[in-house]
């Protein structure tokens, strides 16, 4: 929402608040006297412990009154923040029905230098300077000296405080107001418990501001006298206009943030792990790989989505089993196991995803479980003709000896098929569940113009055309990805031809896994997430004649520093590759862009080897040529252009 916008919602969207109450235990029992537990620890961290626990606020009637001035604005008219928009610009409403004196809005807060830190560089801080090789389970010390140290240099500043509406409001929308800004003052005292830094002293700051306009000065006052003027320090964000040394502090505020938000997982000190910053490390990488688009937008918001759902679920756990007065009955006890098994399982999910040797590509589960069927047993095979009506016209140049069957559903055609058959489709618009699980050799083919037939993905469904057939070929289609978040085309295993296609991506491009094989000719890719193309290391692919453009389109806010584009090889081993008379232009990345890992340079080239070399002067086509003889990369007459980073680029990480 842009800054200085005002609306108003009805009056009776309040609601009073109750109480919020958590537990540090929660107890799993299969009877009333057989009583398991399951420990989940919430606080044992200073940090987590305030940024979990609701606050108890006293009712009373003055403040439910001035509460009742307070209307929300609906998101129709509040307008939206929009993708882009800049996290210092603060929403400025109005909230009509009040004859307060108008609130100033509140004033730009600090920048995140965390912003511009390279990979590196967040290694670097984390685990090197912040934890220094500690043990998990010293981890909150580790941030609390950190922050304290930091907060030693300034006794007094001005923040912005982000707090939650519902300490305001009694009704709200999320997406209309995330949250209540005030202007305060910050009062830091020296530490006298690990926890203590994490609390701080406030009181409203002159003039007096915030993101409502007119929100009552008297009930900020009185929610921060019942809150003993004490706030979570990490809800608080200094502001521009002081000295450097406030700077830091809102660097090292973020630091923490961050740790608590995407490097910390509830499980780590309840687990041995040998080397703990190694993990922070992976963790920082694989969020690094989502920032840069390494892991497309749709995976990424997969991953996003699940972390949440983990950390919801465990609140959900503690919060069920505080509510549990006595010795819990059995249908309590089940609905425990219940939660409890969710959370393993989100866990087990989340473990996945944080191990490089597992997160190989995309969702952590076998996509094909289907046995193949391969030939029927009286050897012959059938031609499947998908079409509302079958007219001799649609088998006139079918031999008189072709075995016919008819579907007006093309997902019962593939399940129908054995190895050896053929699908045809007639144009229309048709989804088909079953071009996930491809395990026989079969040809599906359009007849008609490829515009006119058009195989959508289902939105509800992880994948959209994946294979791990010996040879599976299709032709003359348009598929059509909306809102799968695995590769538009996937192959597993075996080798897929996709000839005179279209292909308009949503999620990923075609990924060719290790040891699988793909051909493309004379087709268009378009609107990946990612590469168009993604070749996995030990996999072979051959491009004739095809257009891939427009690709990495990602919408993650960093989408400018990734360097995917047309085609991405990942090295070790190296895939094969072999692109003949192909058309590669207006990507976001570069055209052709090829990964290897710094460890061991799988690229053999001179010692004037620079890192990210991209093509252009002479040196570097004769680099590029030894790399292209070393990869097994054969490229003839393509036509590499207007990509938004270059043409070639090998790129270490």
């Amino acid at each position: 929402m842009a800054s200085g916008s005002r609306a108003a919602v009805p009056e009776d969207s309040v609601r009073t608040i109750s109480p919020g109450r958590r537990g540090d235990r929660v107890v799993l029992a299969s009877t009333a006297d057989t009583v398991m537990a399951a420990t989940l620890k919430t606080t044992a961290s200073p940090v987590r412990s305030v940024m979990a626990s609701p606050r108890p606020v006293k009712g009373k009637a003055g403040r439910e009154a001035a509460r009742r001035r307070l209307q929300l604005p609906p998101v129709s008219q509040a307008g939206g923040s929009g993708e882009g928009a800049e996290e210092e610009e603060e929403p400025f409403l109005l909230v009509p029905g009040g004859d307060e004196e108008e609130a100033q809005p509140l004033p730009q807060i600090c920048v995140s230098p965390m912003r511009g830190m390279w990979r590196d560089e967040k290694v670097a801080l984390y685990c090197d300077r912040v934890l220094a090789g500690c043990k998990a389970e010293d981890a909150d010390e580790a941030m609390s000296k950190y922050l304290s140290e930091k907060l030693q240099l300034k006794d007094k500043w001005l923040g912005v405080w982000k707090t939650s509406p519902e300490l305001f409001f009694v009704k709200y929308e999320e997406a209309s107001i995330p949250f209540v800004g005030i202007l305060i003052e910050v009062t830091c005292k020296p530490r006298q418990s690990p926890s203590s830094c994490f609390k701080v002293t406030v009181s409203v700051a002159e003039p007096f501001s915030s993101n409502i306009a007119n929100i009552p000065r008297a009930l900020v006052d009185e929610i921060l006298e019942e809150l003993e003027h004490s706030v979570p320090l990490l809800e608080v964000y200094p502001v521009e206009g002081q000295d450097a040394d406030i700077h830091d502090i809102a660097l090292a505020l973020e630091v923490v943030r961050f740790f608590y938000d995407f490097l910390w997982r509830d499980w780590d000190d309840e687990e041995s792990c040998e080397n703990y910053t190694a993990l922070i490390e992976e963790r920082i990488n694989l969020w690094c790989d989502i920032q840069d688009g390494t892991i497309p937008g749709p995976i990424a918001q997969r991953f996003k989505k699940t972390l949440e759902k983990y950390k919801n679920k465990r609140v959900e756990l503690i919060e069920y089993q505080s509510n549990i007065k006595e010795d819990p009955s059995a249908a309590e006890a089940v609905e425990c196991w219940k939660k409890y098994y969710e959370i393993v399982m989100l866990c087990g999910l989340l473990k996945m995803w944080e191990d490089l040797r597992l997160r190989v590509h995309g969702p952590f589960f076998p996509r094909i479980l289907r046995r193949r069927k391969g030939k029927r047993d009286f050897g012959k095979t059938i031609t499947h003709i998908v079409a509302k009506v079958m007219t001799t016209e649609m088998v006139k140049d079918l031999s008189s000896d072709t075995l016919l069957q008819q579907h007006d559903d093309l997902d019962l055609a593939l399940d129908s098929c054995y190895s050896g058959d053929t699908v045809v489709i007639f144009p229309g618009e048709y989804q088909a569940a079953n071009l996930a699980l491809l395990t026989d050799d079969i040809v599906i083919k359009g007849i008609g113009k490829r515009e006119e037939i058009m195989i959508t993905s289902e939105p509800s469904h992880d994948s959209f055309v994946v294979s791990k057939a010996d040879n599976v070929k299709l032709m003359h289609l348009s598929l059509i990805q909306q809102g799968t978040v695995d590769g538009i085309v996937v192959v597993e295993s075996g080798h897929m031809t996709l000839e005179n296609c279209i292909l308009k991506c949503e999620g990923t491009g075609v990924c060719v896994l290790t040891g699988a094989a793909l051909t493309i000719t004379d087709s268009e890719i378009t609107g990946a997430q990612g590469a168009g193309v993604e070749l996995y290391p030990g996999s072979i692919a051959i491009l004739e004649r095809n257009e891939i453009h427009h690709c990495n389109n990602l919408r993650t806010s960093e989408s400018s520093k990734s360097t995917l584009g047309g085609v991405n090889m990942k090295v070790l081993p190296a895939p094969k590759l072999k692109m003949t008379n192909n058309h590669i232009y207006n990507n976001n990345g570069y055209g052709v862009s090829i990964l290897q890992p710094t460890e061991q340079f799988f690229i053999v080239a001179e010692g004037n080897y620079q890192q990210g070399t991209a093509s252009g002067d002479k040196k570097d086509d004769n680099m590029l040529s030894k790399v292209m003889q070393n990869l097994n990369l054969e490229m003839n007459n393509n036509k590499i252009e207007a990509n938004l980073k270059g043409d070639i680029r090998i790129i270490t990480n």
